[in-house]
């Protein structure tokens, strides 16, 4: 049974990552972040449609990702666009960047949560879809629309 401080209360999910990429690892990791960006966070603002991971120097940074300022801070509020350190083990981060290098796959993040009291971040290793990819997956999603309707039907 799950205890209060283990429930996991999404914030934003990256929808179009699912459709565009195909996902080759997944890694949830912490992020680091200043007071007020979580705070905006628990107000269920944040935007990671087009933002990226990047590893320098042997850590993973994400690049792109919007958290508006929070409405009730002052002065020391937060840049929204900033980049974020992500907090993942260095044996990770090295396996990863040793296929980041391989020509089409990178790194996107596909959801930003909390669990608990902590924010983490499901990042992915992907690589692009083609066009004839997308469309075939489109069309197994919609074969199996109908199934469903049809099996709920009877």
């Amino acid at each position: 049974m799950a205890r209060e401080s283990e429930k996991v209360r999404n914030i934003s999910t990256n929808r179009k990552a699912f459709h565009n990429f195909t996902i080759l690892d997944e890694l949830t990791c912490g992020i680091a972040l200043v007071g007020t960006e979580v705070k905006s966070l628990r107000d269920g603002h944040a935007v990671i449609g087009a933002a990226f991971g990047q590893i320098r120097n042997g850590e993973l940074f994400l690049l792109g990702a919007s958290i508006p300022e929070y409405s009730h801070g002052n002065l020391h509020n937060h840049k929204p666009e900033r980049e974020r350190k992500l907090l993942a083990r260095r044996r990770e981060i090295d396996k990863w960047y040793k296929q980041v290098r391989e020509k089409g796959v990178t790194i996107v993040p596909l959801d930003i949560h909390f669990e608990g009291h902590l924010v983490k971040v499901k990042m992915a290793l992907v690589r692009g879809k083609k066009l004839y990819d997308k469309r075939a997956a489109d069309k197994e999603k919609s074969i199996k629309k109908d199934m469903r309707r049809v099996m709920e039907s009877h």
